[in-house]
């Protein structure tokens, strides 16, 4: 596997390298519903030193109350000349850019910004917010600060400037307040802007302080496992950037009870960094289905899977199995059980098949007779003799309507739609149409993974500057590269990897995600069985090699569209 090289981004990005913007506005009134805005400051910084200013007043286009002129001292005189919302808006948007927003009592402010957004025509951002409020009843006392408004702060913390009802003013008060109150949050494990969320959702003591277990963590991507007191394997995950994820269960105030339950069993995380994220995923999927840890629920029964299959008697029916069992006329995975049945209760009658479940013997009995199902039409009935002279024809169609070819099958369903439909009998016209869908949505998922179990690939696809070279071996990955050049040394390097395998069926789970990984766009097929798509000269493994790497460079155009 290629090594990756870590960027600083990769290990969060520290507070003292964060853009805050700390935003105060003045308005008529309380309410973003019915109320403007009058004026609109806000402060830039990095690091605790200001980059950077942004004052306006606004034209809210009425007139200010007199007990708002007396708040602020902004009277209508002073607005009548400013520009109105819409026209500030586009500047101080851009002032913002994707920094991370500030306000003290951050809902009134927030809440103003979106409304003219919203009123105006223009996207809010998003981006993240900061409330000084919430965060000084973390950082703060009751005896220092019997309140929590911006002058009580002000004079606790001793800001050079004071607030004085102004939104430029007061944007550095609480600038100034920010910077203080992060200093002491720091205490709290709240370093770095990830852990900003931690503030809307505290987590309790004991799981902070096993924050020290991402401290270990590579940065990379990869795969993550919590383990227990006896090392057993509790929770299974992935993530881009591994550190910052582990760190994130003990700082961003996790909300679902069985994880807060693991986060408190747990005493160690394993770490593997994979080359690629595709690669990661794989090795999710196949960690949890092998140890079933215990808080996993997605991906831990791959057993549950529903497939529709002929089964293997003398006289075949259609079953629900939780195995494809190497069978290429199986259909599925389904969503479920539920969608397997449905499908099979519309192929039935529309192939001819047998709907009874008896395990039937090759040769009926003289004195055998049908049983109700045949009288009412729901059965081919190949348990008398004379009725299974033509059964043979009936499952060889089966076959073929479930390899593909399911065209008259279709035809036939739809008049059955269509028949219902002219009846007024909606409801049995609806079920037919969504198990109808269910069968052609399985058949569908069917063929494109029996494609993939077939075949050998080498892919390349681009990844943010670089390229995710992948080798998938009949439905298995085997291999990954990430690289931001040599793309077809990595996959030399991959087509001479051994492959091996254990005699098992691929995941379905896995063979999905790597179907899905093909079809993204951007993707280049390096070797298909293998073929090379690329020209090849010489003869002998070095002169092929040469070839290869001129090609790769007279080739990089192609890599870039």
């Amino acid at each position: 596997m290629t090594e990756i090289q870590q960027r600083l981004s990769d290990f969060g990005a520290p507070l003292a390298h964060t853009t805050f913007v700390v935003v105060d506005l003045e308005t008529t009134g309380g309410s973003s519903a019915t109320e403007a805005i009058t004026e609109i400051g806000a402060v830039k910084t990095v690091g605790g030193e200001v980059i950077g200013e942004f004052a306006t007043l606004v034209d809210p286009g009425r007139s200010i109350p007199p007990m708002i002129v007396a708040l602020t001292g902004i009277t209508d005189v002073m607005v009548m000349a400013a520009p109105r919302i819409e026209a500030v808006l586009p500047s101080f948007l851009e002032f913002l850019g994707d920094g991370v927003l500030v306000a003290h009592n951050a809902p009134f402010d927030v809440g103003f910004l979106k409304a003219a957004c919203r009123n105006h025509g223009y996207s809010w951002p998003g981006n993240e917010v900061v409330d000084t409020v919430t965060l000084a009843r973390r950082a703060t006392t009751k005896e220092e600060a019997p309140n929590k408004k911006l002058s009580t702060l002000a004079r606790v913390f001793g800001t050079t400037v004071q607030p004085n009802h102004r939104a430029l003013a007061d944007a550095r008060a609480t600038s100034e307040v920010l910077h203080a109150l992060l200093e002491r949050v720091a205490a709290f494990g709240i370093t770095h802007r990830e852990d900003l969320a931690t503030l809307r959702n505290p987590m309790p003591e004991k799981l902070r302080r096993k924050a020290i277990m991402a401290d270990a963590v590579p940065a990379g991507p990869g795969v993550y496992v919590f383990r227990g007191p006896l090392g057993e394997r509790l929770y299974v995950g992935t993530s881009k950037n591994l550190r910052s994820r582990v760190k994130s269960y003990f700082t961003q105030g996790e909300q679902r009870r069985s994880i807060r339950d693991m986060l408190e069993i747990a005493v160690s995380v394993d770490a593997m960094v994979c080359p690629t994220q595709i690669e990661a995923s794989v090795r999710e999927v196949r960690l949890i289905a092998h140890h079933r840890p215990r808080y996993n629920r997605r991906s831990a029964r791959p057993e549950r899977t529903a497939w529709v299959r002929l089964t293997d008697e003398a006289y075949p029916r259609l079953s629900v199995s939780r195995s494809s069992r190497g069978d290429d006329t199986a259909i599925g995975p389904f969503h479920g059980a539920a969608d397997a049945r449905a499908a099979i209760s519309v192929l039935e009658p529309a192939l001819n098949l047998r709907t009874c479940t008896t395990r039937l013997p090759a040769t009926p009995r003289i004195n055998a007779h049908a049983c109700l199902l045949k009288d009412l039409g729901a059965c081919s009935a190949p348990c008398v003799l004379g009725a299974q002279a033509n059964y043979g024809d009936a499952v060889d169609n089966a076959r073929r309507a479930l390899t593909g070819d399911s065209g008259s099958v279709v035809e036939t369903v739809a008049s059955h739609i269509t028949g219902h439909a002219d009846a007024l009998n909606f409801e049995r016209a609806g079920e037919l149409r969504d198990g109808l869908s269910s069968a052609i949505e399985a058949t569908m998922r069917a063929q494109r993974l029996s494609a993939l179990r077939r075949c050998s690939i080498i892919a390349a696809a681009p990844a943010g500057g670089r390229w995710d070279v992948v080798r998938i071996h009949c439905g298995r990955l085997t291999g990954s590269a990430s690289v931001t050049d040599g793309v077809w040394a990595a996959a030399h390097d991959l087509s001479d990897a051994a492959t091996t395998a254990d005699g098992t069926d691929p995941l379905v789970e896995e063979q999905e995600m790597l179907a899905r990984w093909l079809e993204t766009p951007g993707i280049r097929l390096l070797v298909v069985d293998g073929e090379w798509s690329m020209p090849v000269a010489g003869a002998g493994r070095h002169a092929h090699w040469v070839s290869a790497r001129r090609t790769d460079r007279d080739h990089a155009n192609s890599f870039s569209r």
